[in-house]
């Protein structure tokens, strides 16, 4: 029996392969659990067309990400705060911080985009990679810098006239 593939199947195949089965397999297993329909001319053709649906909206998204890198790649991040001797910070830059630079940036991703293994502990210049679409990454600049302490303005001391 052949079936076509709804969802990919360990040891069997991708979501969208034809593949010959033996009959019991694909009658009691696979296509009660809508793993998988039986491959007719029709079934095929439907598939076809997704596909090439799906070919074309993951072109768009690919040139937006291309778009989008462009603007990236100009950024230099750089983020304060507070640290304590031997330049170690007292929290840590995270994915998060990188992503509200980006975003008061008018540039906005998702943290998740954003592939930072561990956070950022120390200061320093670090290149952390931004994974737009899984064929386009593009890594920003991220500068960790002490914050400054300002002292606190006094108050003008005001002359008693007494």
């Amino acid at each position: 029996m052949k079936v076509l593939l709804k969802q990919d199947v360990e040891k069997l195949g991708k979501a969208g392969d034809i593949v010959k089965v033996a009959a019991g397999y694909g009658r009691n297993f696979l296509i009660p659990r809508r793993m998988a329909t039986e491959a007719t001319p029709g079934n095929i053709k439907m598939v076809e067309q997704e596909r090439r649906a799906q070919a074309r909206r993951d072109y768009r998204e690919k040139e937006a990400a291309n778009l989008l890198a462009q603007d990236i790649v100009k950024l230099t991040a750089t983020i304060k705060r507070k640290t304590g001797e031997g330049g170690s910070l007292y929290g840590s830059v995270t994915a998060m911080d990188i992503a509200d630079f980006l975003s008061a940036h008018k540039v906005d991703i998702d943290k998740r985009k954003i592939q930072l293994d561990e956070p950022i502990k120390t200061v320093g210049e670090y290149r952390v990679s931004i994974r737009l679409h899984r064929e386009v990454t593009v890594p920003i600049r991220v500068i960790v810098e002490p914050e400054t302490e300002q002292e606190p303005e006094s108050p003008p001391e005001s002359e008693d006239a007494s």
